[in-house]
């Protein structure tokens, strides 16, 4: 089973476009540097446009640019946009005549919950721009 990677796709895609404000980007661009199918990039971009960390125009000069400078796009702004049950997946059923399927949901969400506590603050400190900081010089 394969781990969510929506938010750390999200802060790459984001990554990238930030690192050439100015320029339009296209989801085959982004997808090629995620290394997935440019439909998985259009429908996250999709997310982060409607959370506002992006616009969009089209054309053959469209793209996507920022919605916002990096520096005002923390990392729990991608977060919310694109994390909508959270980070972790929460069952959705189970079988009602198992004690444990009965309980599991409950249990977990209190877990989960603790630890997105936890991790909310680090992300609210993080920008976009502290990220592309830390990527190497452009070529």
């Amino acid at each position: 089973m394969a781990a969510n990677s929506r938010f750390a796709v999200a802060v790459h895609a984001l990554a990238l476009i930030a690192r050439r404000p100015d320029e339009r980007h296209c989801s085959r661009e982004i997808a090629a540097s995620v290394a997935t199918n440019p439909v998985v990039i259009r429908r996250l971009l999709a997310q982060l446009q409607r959370a506002g960390l992006v616009r969009s125009s089209r054309g053959a000069e469209g793209g996507f640019l920022l919605g916002r400078p990096a520096a005002r796009i923390t990392l729990y702004d991608v977060y919310r946009a694109v994390e909508e049950g959270g980070f972790f997946a929460r069952p959705e059923k189970g079988n009602d005549a198992c004690p444990v399927a009965r309980r599991m949901k409950g249990l977990l969400d209190g877990v989960f919950a603790r630890v997105e506590s936890k991790v909310a603050p680090e992300l609210r400190r993080t920008s976009l721009a502290d990220v592309v900081r830390r990527l190497p010089a452009r070529r």
